[in-house]
């Protein structure tokens, strides 16, 4: 520097600078260090962000005012600078020398005011609306000119004066318009032109926001306020960032994929040419053996490495891993930054100790406290933000890929995964990655992290800190072994839970038939039993949670007691000071979060890594090749063409079709029949590309219609399923629904076509299912259509209707080319052609006629189906006169085509059953004819409250009740009262005790180290050490003990009563209930908020309390060290308070806002992998990827403000904490005559700490708002209106009522639901006993109802019942259903063994229950079974066919084998051989009892006593059998239609 600046002008001076009371420095040092500073680091930086905005351009920004400004400037500053250079060259003219750094400086900065002129130019062009990197070197020009500003002044006040005039004035020049850069560089330019801000109703302030606003996320508060004021709404919601949203991220992804998967073929290629291309060595070949054997080809092969698979993980890091690393950047910076705080505090200890020292050093220090922290704040915040949008962006595009794929892989992969497999890809998988991103810095951060403590600590305390270090590496196993033994109990909780939601599925499915039988107490209890080994599970897991929280909590207590002890033993001249203490204390406490944290990032990276390889299977299978089918051949006239076809479904299995040949002339009908599994449903797969294809050729001319077998019905308006993605045409639309006889069912659908259909249309019956997907067809005019059996679902008259409307030769198709499979016989002599499987081949074709005359396979199929149709016509036409063409329902035919659709039919009512229940009186019998009319009748009558009537679509599952705003302490209240009132006072009160042990601690170490200070000697040690460990160990003991208290005992008795209460609430409620709440929704009840208060709410309030009281710890030391404090507090925690409410009140609805929209990603998920090949036979593959991304986008949409949330909050948090830090040691450089070394330490490290427990305890306070209302939740159910008493002690029939069997019915009226008409009207009349009534009437007559009635699951509106003199109104409901007996319509079974299923209370014999199967005919099945009696039935029965599970249930009746028996007739399900079977055990087995029946098949009833015919729920007809007949009334006529009388 002496060159630079001559001998008269010293670099440092230490007595000017640092050891006086108003420092100063050398003129030298401002003009070179502090002028080039702010110089060296724009030069820096230009050339990477020159680079960066030539990547990214914006598109510019228009001159404006503020531009034009910040421009003039600019050059005016060069030209000050200048001035300076040139008043130099001046003076040097006048004879003056100056050193040369008055030339060097001027034009060093002077050229840099040059190029940050040009850089406020070159970003408008390139669109930057505000400047990170100009405002930083505003920022330090103006930082590094205070201090010449300072010294100028003092200069001129000094007697000196100021001698040099020009410099002084272009300084303040200078100083004034670099402070005006700064501050106009806090304002924003206007967006550039043509962006997306002008066309976005709602765009993201991010995008515009400024530099400062980024920083601290202050463009967020405008969301923080909109929040608080009133609950957000999904309408409220910004916009997704254009570089977020899938249509930018996915292709991205996908193309990195592209590029892999491209690279793995062409090495697999390369690898198997090099092997097989190998010539033989010349010379080889002519000896014998030279050819090498077979055994040495193997070990070649063998010895290649498998076929190099495409990496998923190295498509992902090229795709997102650019931006990741900038935030990995930050995350270097802040660890850097964390050590600081530290080596500072150590300093201030210092300046304390030293009484002469100038007090500025103090002030200085704890600026510079505040300033380190604060920038560790912000970077950290930085680093968080740029991590969460990276997992964000990764899951949008997991799934984006995943999706994508399951459109397009071949049938063969598709039986690999199953459907909830494939949704898990996307819902748990995608998520692990998401988490994982967050965690994934720590890996390379956490050992950095643990290597810098170490080797600070090292210098501060020598080798003893190797002990601190041994106790931590220590904790390190016993904790992984704690963490291991909790995984296996969380599996075995997961168990006991999956199990108890089982049991409850079934029991809310079969609910109906628990309340007819009075089972509800044996399943309370078999709940209850699982409930209690989870609740044991738990408990244990509680014992090891405990033990975990001491150890993480005492670490660093231990720790600091293990390495102090060893320090000041092992050495006499050791001394344990203040400095020393205290900032191994805040190393310590570094040291603690990469020590936790490590395990868990480990264990998330392998969980990440089995997902990742998930993925990429998935992602990895083969897909269909879509140009399998020839779209373009146009030389022959036939429209479908096939030559030597041979397909199969996957590579390897047997072809499924062989030789195929197949010609169809444009506009032809062909009838493809066939047995069942002979191929036909194939056959359309092939057509459509669906199956691999072996050999052979397809072409196809022009677009496709397809109609599925099982019709694929999306969760949308009816309207909207049928168009399928076409404009809306009226006069067409209708004809289309005329045709597919779908106008009548409109009128019926509470809101005609604008009604919502469930998820897989649950709310139509079958036959309605398939008539809108074969509209669906109809009105996608195609020139091809696929018909796949669509008339076996619908009943007998209406396939006729479909035939001679739509598919015939008269239909609306005629003129296209049409390929329809079908049984229906009658159809047969109307198509042109037919082609006849057998065994996946071709074996006849021909029209009708000719077939006939060959006499071959058609013939004999004709023969075995003419039978069964006649019997499925006579069945079809029983229930409802032909004039009235209201197409009931369609009830499954009785083809034997059904036989093998029964599991997936089966299959997928359980699932619909299961997502959504039908509302119905009837639930037992989705497709039964008697539901759907009443169904549609309730439907119309529903009404939510008068205030609030719908204007079209009443909907009768009432929308589940969203809490909004704020949580009620009630709630809080309830809670406490479930754990117990004083209990949860004094858990209270040991969490603050433990607390104060750990003050009792320190403070006593702060008292340790000033002994040092005091005499130079040691006082007693061992008293300071044992004294410091009984207390920190008081502390560990505390803590254990309240663990245990509250988390293993008090909260889960909590935990347990509440579920007792919900269970018990939901079993006592009426059967009303059930059918206005979706069993779903129930399910959530017990799975998920049960959980949340078994496992969340404990482990919230144990951290919340922990951080309260740690935080009001804090508040009191520094209060009571520097009393001043305490009005800095006030306000601090005012604001703190004022933060916390806006935050809260914005992240929970955010994560209501973001649970709502993510559902329906994976419903749209499942829906569409049910339906790809409908999907893409009509060709609207890109229309559903669309869609997927749009719900994607939806659901990122409420989760991004959520991240940005978290950042807004912690940044202001933070920010409190660090005023507290600036604050202690403000206060105690005021306070330093008084205070010793010691208490300054205590009170800083504190303060230090103080940010972390803050963050925690507002994220905790937000969680636990979001947890209590499980609470809330599970009360409100528990608390629903009950049916009558199980039991009434006082009017307790005898043991033996009833022994007659009377039943009257005096002036009985009765309703559905409170505002529903009466389905019952007035009914009187008397029944002996022993007498057999059959009840008839149309559908919806109330003959379902009557039935209800005597159990009381409907209440009487009027009048009342009596049997045998009892009037049924008044006894217990358990007295009365146990009683009677029902055989149900629809046998329902429940898992467990078939001993449960007949006898779930344990009351016979094994002889009475084998008695009771073999006069049910069932003792030959079961006892050719292995288990016998144990015979475990699956989920509703479904390994025993509809038959047997009908004839378990009458071996159920026959065991209880009570006076009066009720028989609700089964109608399609049942097979004609099983009905007998059940009438004939009835006849003889029941022949005292009495009878009701309701019949559908008036055979069974034509040789009882009496016959009552209900009509619109009043007795039109009642009397015997004959009677009724030669009254040619109702009875007769049904008669006469049933082909019973002429």
């Amino acid at each position: 520097m002496e060159h630079l600046c001559g001998s008269e002008l010293p670099f440092w001076v230490a007595n000017e600078t640092l050891h006086t009371d108003s420092p100063d420095l050398p003129v030298c040092f401002q003009l070179s260090v502090l002028s080039w500073l702010p110089c060296v680091y724009l030069w820096l930086a230009c050339l990477p962000y020159l680079f960066y905005l030539q990547r990214n351009n914006k598109g510019y920004i228009m001159m404006s005012m503020l531009n034009r400004v910040k421009t003039v400037f600019g050059l005016v500053l060069w030209i000050v600078c200048w001035a300076d250079l040139f008043g130099t060259f001046h003076e040097l003219q006048q004879g003056k020398t100056q050193a040369p750094i008055y030339f060097v400086t001027p034009l060093v900065v002077g050229m840099t005011m040059l190029l940050a002129t040009f850089l406020i130019q070159f970003e408008r062009l390139k669109g930057v609306q505000s400047s990170g990197v100009l405002f930083i070197f505003w920022f330090l020009s103006v930082l590094c000119a205070i201090v010449p500003f300072r010294s100028k002044i003092i200069l001129a006040k000094s007697e000196i004066g100021i001698t040099d005039k020009l410099r002084f004035t272009t300084f303040y020049f200078y100083f004034a318009l670099i402070g005006a850069e700064l501050i106009l560089c806090c304002f924003n330019e206007k967006p550039p032109l043509f962006s997306d801000v002008d066309t976005d109703p709602n765009p993201c302030p991010q995008t515009t926001a400024g530099f400062l606003s980024t920083v601290t996320f202050w463009w967020f508060t405008r969301m923080a306020i909109k929040g608080y004021k009133n609950p957000l709404e999904a309408k409220d919601l910004w916009s997704l960032n254009k570089r977020d949203s899938s249509e930018q991220v996915v292709p991205k992804l996908l193309r990195e994929w592209e590029v892999e998967q491209a690279k793995a073929h062409s090495a697999e290629d390369q690898s198997t040419q090099a092997l097989y291309s190998k010539p033989l060595p010349a010379g080889e070949g002519n000896h014998v053996g030279g050819e090498s054997s077979p055994e040495e080809v193997e070990v070649l092969l063998s010895k290649k490495k498998g076929p190099k698979k495409a990496s998923f993980l190295r498509s992902l890091i090229k795709a997102f891993g650019p931006y990741f690393l900038i935030g990995s950047g930050f995350k270097l910076l802040q660890d850097l930054i964390t050590f600081v705080n530290p080596q500072l505090l150590s300093l201030l200890i210092l300046f304390t100790k030293q009484k002469e020292a100038p007090t500025w050093w103090g002030y200085a220090l704890a600026f510079l406290m505040f300033f380190t922290a604060f920038l560790q704040t912000l970077i950290l915040h930085q680093h968080f933000q740029y991590c969460f949008v990276t997992g964000m962006r990764l899951r949008t595009a997991i799934i984006g890929a995943i999706y994508r794929k399951s459109l397009v892989i071949t049938n063969a992969a598709k039986r690999t995964s199953t459907v909830g497999e494939i949704v898990n890809l996307m819902s748990v998988d995608a998520q692990r990655f998401m988490d994982l991103t967050t965690f994934l810095n720590m890996l390379w951060s956490a050992p950095l992290q643990i290597m810098l403590a170490l080797y600070f600590l090292w210098q501060n305390l020598g080798p003893s800190v190797l002990a601190g270090v041994a106790v931590m590496i220590l904790l390190i196993p016993f904790n992984a072994a704690i963490a291991m033994k909790t995984r296996a109990y969380q599996v075995e909780q997961m168990q006991y839970k999956d199990a108890r939601i089982k049991l409850m599925n079934e029991i809310l499915n079969g609910i109906k038939v628990l309340k007819l039988y009075a089972w509800e107490n044996s399943f309370k209890n078999k709940v209850l039993e699982i409930r209690q080994k989870e609740l044991n599970v738990l408990r244990k897991t509680a014992y090891l949670g405990a033990l975990s929280t001491m150890a993480w909590t005492s670490a660093p207590f231990l720790v600091a007691l293990t390495t102090f002890a060893v320090y000041v033993t092992v050495d006499k001249n050791n001394i344990l000071d203040a400095e020393k203490a205290f900032v191994s204390l805040s190393l310590f406490n570094i040291l603690r979060f990469p020590l936790n944290m490590l395990p868990q990032v480990i264990s998330s990276i392998v969980q990440a890594s089995v997902s990742l390889k998930r993925i990429q299977d998935f992602l990895s299978h083969d897909e269909l090749d879509l140009e399998l089918v020839d779209r373009t051949n146009t030389a022959t006239d036939c429209s479908v063409t096939v030559v030597n076809g041979k397909f199969t479904w996957a590579r390897q299995d047997p072809p499924a079709l062989h030789n195929i040949n197949l010609m169809v002339p444009q506009g032809s009908l062909l009838a493809v029949v066939g047995h069942v599994g002979c191929g036909k449903s194939s056959l359309i797969s092939a057509l459509l590309g669906e199956m691999e294809k072996q050999e052979g050729d397809i072409s196809i001319r022009g677009s496709v219609a397809y109609v599925p077998q099982q019709a694929w019905i999306q969760n949308a308006i009816l309207r909207d399923n049928i168009l399928f993605g076409k404009a809306y045409n009226e006069p067409k639309y209708r004809s289309c629904l005329e045709a597919c006889a779908l106008t009548p069912d409109l009128e019926v659908l509470p809101g005609g076509d604008m009604t919502e259909i469930g998820e897989k249309g649950i709310n139509l019956s079958g036959g309605q299912r398939q008539r809108v997907s074969l509209a669906r067809a109809l009105y996608n005019e195609a020139d091809v259509y696929l018909l796949d059996d669509p008339l076996s679902a619908v009943d007998a008259h209406v396939a006729k209707h479909i035939f001679d409307q739509v598919i015939g030769p008269e239909g609306v198709l005629k003129g296209k080319t049409r390929i329809l499979v079908t049984h229906g016989i009658s159809f047969l002599p109307q198509v042109d052609n037919i082609v006849v499987m057998v065994e996946g081949r071709v074996s006849e074709m021909g029209s009708y006629q000719e077939l006939l005359k060959q006499n071959g396979a058609f013939a004999e199929f004709l023969r075995n189906y003419s039978l069964e149709d006649i019997i499925e016509e006579d069945g079809a036409t029983v229930a409802f006169d032909e004039e009235e063409e209201d197409f009931p329902d369609d009830a499954l035919s009785n083809h034997t085509d059904m036989v093998d659709n029964e599991p997936v039919v089966n299959e997928a009512k359980r699932q619909f059953i299961r997502q959504i229940s039908i509302i119905s009186g009837d639930l037992e019998n989705p497709r039964g004819r008697s539901v759907r009319k009443r169904l549609c009748s309730e439907r119309k009558h529903v009404e939510p409250d008068p205030e609030k009537k719908l204007p079209k679509v009443e909907k009768l599952i009432l929308a589940e009740t969203a809490e909004t705003g704020r949580v009620k302490a009630k709630v809080f209240w309830e809670y406490a009262k479930a754990v117990g009132p004083l209990l949860s006072l004094f858990i209270a009160f040991l969490y603050g005790c433990q607390n104060a042990a750990a003050i009792g601690a320190n403070i006593w170490l702060s008292q340790w180290t000033n002994d040092a200070v005091g005499n130079g000697t040691k006082v007693d040690v061992s008293t300071r050490v044992g004294v410091y460990a009984a207390l920190g160990l008081a502390q560990g003991v505390l803590l254990l003990a309240n663990c245990l208290l509250s988390k293993a005992y008090s909260m889960l008795r909590a935990a347990r009563l509440m579920h007792l209460h919900l269970l018990q609430g939901v079993l006592r409620a009426p059967q009303g209930f059930f059918e206005s709440t979706p069993t779903g929704r129930v399910l959530n009840r017990f799975g998920k908020d049960v959980d949340t208060i078994d496992s969340h709410i404990p482990d919230n309030i144990d951290i919340w309390m922990r951080t309260f009281w740690y935080t009001v710890n804090v508040l009191i030391i520094c209060s009571a060290l520097t009393p001043p404090f305490i009005l800095v507090v006030v306000p601090l925690m005012v604001f703190y308070w004022w933060v916390q409410r806006f935050y809260v009140a914005t992240s929970r609805q955010l994560k209501r806002l973001e649970s709502v929209s993510r559902s329906p990603i994976y419903s749209h998920f499942s829906e569409t992998l049910t339906g790809s090949s409908v999907i893409r036979a009509y060709g609207r593959h890109n229309a559903f990827v669309l869609l997927n991304d749009m719900k994607v986008d939806e659901n990122q949409k409420s989760y991004y403000p959520g991240i940005v949330s978290n950042r807004w909050l912690g940044v202001r948090i933070e920010f409190i904490g660090n005023c507290i830090v600036l604050f202690a040691a403000l206060f105690a450089v005021i306070g330093k005559a008084h205070l010793n070394p010691g208490l300054v330490g205590l009170s800083v490290s504190y303060a230090l700490l103080v940010t972390m427990s803050l963050n925690w305890m507002v994220r905790m306070t937000s969680d636990l708002e979001s947890n209590i209302v499980a609470v809330e939740r599970v009360k409100e159910y528990s608390e629903t209106k009950t049916e009558a008493p199980w039991e009434v002690e006082e009017k307790k029939p005898s043991p033996d009522w009833p022994s007659h069997g009377n039943v009257e019915f005096s002036d009985y009226s009765v309703r559905y639901r409170e505002g529903l008409e009466l389905v019952l009207k007035n009914l009187t009349l008397s029944v002996k006993g022993g007498e057999k009534i059959g009840i008839v009437g149309r559908t919806g007559a109330g003959k379902s109802s009557m039935t209800l009635c005597l159990f009381r699951l409907l209440e009487a509106a009027g009048g009342e019942i009596t049997i045998d003199g009892v009037n049924i109104s008044e006894i217990g409901l358990h007295d009365l259903r146990s009683k009677l007996t029902i055989i149900p319509q629809e046998p329902v079974l429940f898992s467990g063994s078939l001993r449960m299923n007949l006898d779930p209370f344990e009351k016979y014999s094994d002889g009475e229950v084998w008695k009771a199967l073999e006069l049910s005919h069932l003792n030959k099945f079961v006892s050719n079974q292995p288990a016998k009696l144990e015979l475990e039935c699956s989920e509703g029965g479904e390994n025993l066919s509809v038959g047997q599970r009908q004839l378990v249930c009458l071996a159920r009746a026959l065991l209880r084998k009570t006076r009066i028996l009720i028989l609700d007739e089964a109608t399609a399900a049942i097979d004609l051989e099983t009905d007998d079977l059940i009438q004939s055990t009835i006849r003889t087995q029941f022949e005292d009892c009495t009878v009701f029946t309701i019949a559908h098949r008036l055979n069974t009833i034509m040789d009882y006593t009496r016959v009552l015919v209900l009509d619109k729920g009043k007795i039109a007809e009642f009397d015997t059998p004959t009677n009724l007949l030669s009254k040619k009334g109702i009875f007769y006529g049904m008669a006469k239609d049933a082909g019973l009388t002429q």
